[in-house]
């Protein structure tokens, strides 16, 4: 076990800080008369535990293999999904340890489905560590993209290596030389969204809440209704820009101010995120608008479609009733995600973007048998092992989200709530269709085994699935 000292240090630290944050919603307690123990408690246990993984391992080599990689990656947020259901089941709300746990995965994934059926009774407390959950595996999983993925060659994030000469043992120092900035870009962004919505019209405590999740694009509110409560036009364009601030590669935040001004311009990913979004408009539009039933709003289709886009799950309209073509969309919508590097989930847009580069590519050879043709993405060559890994990420999602789905079929739950509940877990959306985890429905209602399958393909689906899925191989551990 010696060999993964700076797994268990790293994952000390990290317990450490999420046990320090536990303290943070005690303020809210105070302000709003709602004393009682839970947040200290479960702070006290999270950072003792954090204690002991930081000073027994203390003399470790600060240097991370690919294994230790890998294995750091699934304990950090399987970890924190555990300590941080603490405050939910010590909590008045006495929750039971399954759906504590399902609220801590959705939260740390960025997920935003949530078991909590009356929000506006909920503790001001609870809210406030929903928020913080989501806040935090924002910039986890941003530091992550950044800085192991590209290491560990999952589905292609190779790609996204800050330098080509980067080896496993190199993952500390530069992630810690690169993490700093990220937190520094990632609060600010966070402060002006709470300071937006302060200026239009949202109370003190619900800007600093649903900017933490906006951010995030985790999709926690404090309201049955989502955004749609606050029916504000100022409020939902704030939401939009903050989403998609929030969706695109924070690499581009540093390039820009290194000095970079035209990367939100020139990026590949982004303008193509941004093609997405207006041709998704356009085509709900003319559908709403040529089939007369009412649905055609202009607000509303541009929000849901940012929202359900980058996976934030935020709503303000009950979109599951506009009809068969809107919902089809919204699915694959679910699918895509957002950009590299960014806190949204799905399976990205530069995977979209290769895996069309390599159909054209084929198609090419079909016309041209003797014709050679090289595959160029951002102005570089993509090889064969490269484009095989976006290929087996794109088969074994698709795979995993029908698995996922047949298990949920067979825990008694219908069709649409089956097949939507397996996409929104995979691609962390947040709301599913129908009437149980709808739009303004919530997951309550669902069966405890239900909630384990969600909880796992919210996790699978966070971690670029090969992150979990290879820990299960026995030669990976192998030497």
């Amino acid at each position: 076990m010696s060999n993964y000292k700076t797994v268990f240090f790293t994952l000390g630290i990290l317990q450490i800080i999420l046990g320090v944050s536990m303290l943070i919603p005690i303020i809210a307690q105070f302000i709003y008369s709602e004393i009682d123990s839970s947040f200290f408690g479960a702070s006290i246990v999270t950072i003792i535990f954090g204690s002991l993984f930081f000073l027994s391992n203390l003399d470790h080599d600060k240097k991370l293999n690919l294994q230790q990689a890998f294995l750091l990656t699934a304990l950090s947020w399987l970890s924190i999904a555990i300590f941080g259901s603490l405050p939910f089941i010590f909590s008045t709300m006495e929750l039971s340890i399954t759906d504590a746990f399902f609220e801590s995965m959705s939260g740390i994934t960025t997920t935003g489905s949530t078991i909590i059926s009356n929000l506006e009774s909920t503790p001001k407390g609870i809210l406030l560590w929903r928020a913080i959950l989501q806040w935090l595996g924002g910039i986890g999983i941003i530091v992550m993209a950044i800085t192991l993925m590209p290491i560990m060659n999952v589905g292609g994030m190779q790609l996204f290596k800050i330098s080509s000469n980067d080896s496993s043992e190199k993952i500390l120092p530069k992630s810690k030389e690169i993490a700093l900035r990220l937190i520094y870009i990632y609060s600010g962004l966070t402060a002006l969204c709470a300071f937006s919505y302060w200026i239009f019209g949202m109370g003190k405590f619900d800007s600093l809440t649903h900017s933490m999740t906006t951010i995030a694009t985790g999709g926690f509110s404090n309201y049955n209704q989502s955004i749609g409560y606050f029916d504000s036009v100022p409020i939902e364009i704030s939401s939009m820009i903050f989403i998609i601030l929030g969706s695109i590669p924070f690499i581009a935040y540093i390039k820009f101010i290194n000095g970079n001004k035209s990367i939100f311009l020139s990026d590949i990913q982004i303008r193509t995120f941004i093609k997405i979004i207006i041709i998704s408009i356009i085509i709900l539009s003319i559908y709403l608008l040529f089939n007369n039933n009412g649905n055609f709003n202009l607000r509303s289709i541009f929000f849901n479609t940012i929202s359900i886009l980058t996976g934030t799950g935020y709503v303000n309209a009950q979109f599951d009733g506009w009809g068969s073509f809107p919902i089809t969309i919204f699915l694959a919508l679910m699918f895509i995600g957002g950009c590299a590097g960014s806190t949204t989930c799905g399976i990205k847009i530069f995977r979209i973007q290769i895996l069309y580069l390599f159909i054209l590519n084929q198609l090419k050879k079909i016309i041209y048998p003797k014709g050679i043709f090289i595959i160029k993405y951002d102005q570089g060559s993509v090889d064969d092992k490269f484009i095989a890994s976006i290929i087996s990420f794109i088969y074994f999602y698709f795979v995993i989200f029908f698995i996922l789905a047949a298990l949920l079929s067979l825990t008694g739950l219908d069709f649409i709530t089956a097949i939507s509940g397996a996409a929104t877990s995979i691609s962390n959306v947040g709301p599913g269709l129908g009437p149980i985890i709808g739009p303004n429905g919530d997951f309550s209602a669902l069966p405890d085994i239900s909630k384990w399958i969600l909880t796992l393909g919210m996790i699978l689906g966070r971690l670029e699935l090969f992150a979990i899925l290879v820990l299960f191989l026995p030669s990976f551990w192998r030497n």
